[in-house]
């Protein structure tokens, strides 16, 4: 066989947002805002539901799960690029690159299934009320959180091993403005046939199992709702479900967007994914609190709790 003579690659280097030059300080202090207020909003969310025994319940364990991971998601690229528009540090390590890859995908499906088990919660509670805390035991919904995160973790673990046991031995700028499986197996000194097919895969059954299992949910939700006798309770139901459906739109359509439509342009790509890494896990709480007076309820405790005695 014939040796060829190559380096190989020790760290990447992340060439950032396309066409944004000069605009490197307003994008700074704009994502860091968005990045501030999403730790905040679901901070407060998760302090809310600990702190308030009303919302021990399976729809707002759910919501704890969903906060803990918009934490991690908007966490996973936004730190550096901040660091990349600052200080103008766009090297990232092979291993941090990997834990970027791993993160973005657990996270990612982490949140797909959950909104598949928020979906299947509120068809329990809204289909059989009767017997919705028999079903969403504490012991079922532990099992349905655990399978979600364990599965995510399965799925991240066989993409993340299947792009970093390429060989990485010649060019090592990503043309991205982080580490995702295509932009860094592109890099790669060898076939990539099977990382791109397991992935295309991969991403698309997931997602469109999901999608396809929240629709099923809704369909029937919505034919319970209509059965309703009671005007309030027809209400109630389309107000719980209503926040669920937003954050439902908000993972998979920016999802649609990426993986439907292959001829958009890599502006077009990036600024449909910035949108769902730096407003949407903004946004998720933000919908929760508006439209639930129980969230707020428990806010406003939490506010005065924290207020000092006069």
């Amino acid at each position: 066989m014939e040796l060829v003579n190559h380096t190989m690659v020790t760290h990447f280097i992340l060439l950032g947002i396309p066409n944004t030059d000069g605009l490197q300080t307003i994008l700074f202090f704009t994502f860091l805002a968005f990045y501030l207020c999403t730790l905040l909003g679901n901070m407060l969310i998760l302090s809310a539901i600990f702190g308030d025994p009303r919302l021990h319940t399976p729809m707002y364990f759910f919501l704890c799960n969903l906060s803990i991971v918009d934490l991690g998601f908007s966490s996973v690229s936004i730190p550096k690029l901040l660091a990349s528009l600052w200080a103008k540090n766009r090297t990232i390590s092979v291993g941090g690159c990997m834990a970027q890859v791993f993160f973005y995908h657990f996270l990612g499906s982490t949140e797909c299934l959950l909104c598949t088990v928020m979906a299947y919660d509120r068809y329990v509670a809204i289909c059989h009320p009767l017997r919705y805390l028999l079903i969403m035991n504490r012991r079922v919904c532990s099992l349905l959180a655990a399978g979600t995160w364990i599965t995510s973790c399965f799925h991240a673990t066989i993409l993340t091993s299947l792009t970093f046991t390429l060989p990485y031995c010649g060019s090592n700028v990503v043309d991205y403005f982080f580490c995702d499986i295509f932009p860094v197996a592109k890099l790669a000194c060898a076939d990539t046939y099977i990382i791109e097919t397991v992935t295309f895969t991969n991403t698309g059954v997931v997602p469109t199992t999901c999608f396809l299992l929240i629709l099923l949910s809704y369909v029937r939700i919505v034919y319970s709702v209509v059965k309703m006798n009671s005007a309030e309770g027809r209400r109630k139901a389309a107000s719980t479900c209503t926040s669920h459906l937003v954050v439902v739109m908000l993972f998979f359509g920016p999802c649609a967007l990426v993986y439907t439509q292959p001829e958009l342009s890599t502006v077009m790509v990036t600024a449909v994914q910035l949108f769902g890494y730096v407003a949407t896990p903004m946004l998720n709480p933000v919908i929760y609190t508006l439209r639930n007076k129980e969230v707020k309820a428990a806010l406003r405790k939490l506010r005065g709790g924290l207020m000092p005695a006069r």
